[in-house]
């Protein structure tokens, strides 16, 4: 099992939104990740900052970042594209952490 972190950026004063969209995230994308190996997967928000830190884990080398191609994940980037910092194909600007400690 695979473990990634990775930070992401929110918008000022959408952060009620963006829970708002999680809390009822697609079963068709819940679905996705699920299927290609993404489990254990949290979201944490520093409010002063807007900084997302996102962690998951995986089977394989691949997460939930790595489903760009999918049309689910496009249309839920597209979705989220008017609340988060963005590249120009909507996927959010996404920065990995390296793992510098891990205590099983």
């Amino acid at each position: 099992m695979r473990r990634q972190a990775f930070v992401m950026q929110l918008k000022k004063g959408y952060e009620e939104e963006y829970k708002k969209r999680h809390d009822s995230i697609w079963p068709e994308l819940k679905a996705l990740l699920k299927e290609n190996g993404v489990s254990d997967y949290s979201i944490f928000l520093d409010r002063d900052s807007g900084r997302l830190f996102a962690f998951q884990k995986s089977e394989g080398e691949s997460g939930s970042q790595d489903l760009g191609s999918s049309p689910i994940i496009q249309k839920w980037w597209a979705y989220m594209a008017d609340i988060m910092d963005t590249n120009e194909d909507n996927s959010p600007v996404s920065l990995p952490l390296e793992e510098v400690f891990h205590m099983d």
